[in-house]
């Protein structure tokens, strides 16, 4: 696909990598509305295409006690709102077949979690909506078998369709990112690293993720070095107090600093 099939998506001819970014999910208006607009003015400011990326649920929690979502049509709403207020896209994560239609109504772009993306029922019934549909590799995936994904989408005549790299588990507790796999990937369909997610430490004792955050500018250069189609970054102005996978948000006071460094380095990458 072509990216400029997102609707609302601005600066697609300025040769950048394409972004998506926000909170991991959304925990009520005002932060949703605060971390778009500081989003929006960066994006804007360095010429990056943007979706505004916001979970309505998060229904794969290790703990039954775990945050999950404020309701799913209350956060749906806000992601419209987020929508119509910045006139940028957005995207959320499905987690059923009849979640496909109800977010369709509200979200430019439908993602398929890695842990499910297997699962045909659900990518049909994403791409039956006409809407795009970002599919995470499932961390249990080789680059190779993205191909199969891609082709369920394909099959049901949409052809908006994106791969996003989250990491392939590395024994029971950490991530890492095979780079190998982005060129790979990219012969399918536009590749995506996510870069939070890939340094997500899951399976901790304590039922909740730990995270790398330290190692984001890291992993997110090498991306770019690499020239990964676009950048999958979760954000938060309090990660430490955020209800959802706070160990691994990038805080969003250095979100400017770390996405002029990927444009310089994208620039140089294009040059070439």
């Amino acid at each position: 696909m072509n990216i400029d099939n997102i609707p609302q998506i601005k600066h697609v001819e300025s040769g950048n990598f394409f972004l998506l970014a926000g909170p991991c999910a959304i925990e009520g208006e005002e932060m949703a509305l605060r971390i778009a607009e500081k989003l929006v003015g960066i994006t804007d400011k360095l010429q990056i295409p943007y979706v505004f990326k916001g979970s309505f649920k998060k229904a794969n929690r290790s703990r039954i006690d775990s945050f999950s979502g404020i309701g799913d049509e209350k956060a749906l709403k806000i992601l419209r709102k987020v929508s119509e207020t910045f006139h940028v896209p957005t995207v959320t994560d499905i987690h059923t077949n009849e979640d496909a239609d109800m977010a369709a109504q509200y979200v430019d772009i439908l993602q398929i979690p890695a842990f499910l993306v297997r699962q045909t029922d659900l990518l049909v019934a994403a791409a039956n909506t006409g809407k795009v549909v970002n599919l995470k590799k499932g961390q249990f995936m080789s680059p190779e078998s993205m191909k199969h994904a891609v082709q369920k989408v394909l099959d049901c005549n949409n052809e908006n369709v994106i791969i996003t790299d989250r990491g392939t588990m590395f024994g029971y507790q950490d991530m890492i990112v095979d780079y190998r796999g982005i060129p790979t990937m990219q012969q399918y369909a536009k590749t995506v690293l996510d870069v939070t997610h890939s340094l997500q430490q899951p399976n901790q004792t304590a039922g909740v993720t730990g995270g790398r955050p330290d190692m984001i500018e890291t992993v997110a250069k090498a991306g770019i070095a690499v020239g990964v189609d676009g950048i999958f970054i979760e954000t938060h102005f309090d990660p430490a107090n955020a209800k959802s996978d706070g160990a691994n948000m990038l805080h969003l006071d250095y979100f400017e600093g770390l996405m002029t460094k990927l444009v310089a380095i994208r620039k140089t990458v294009n040059s070439f």
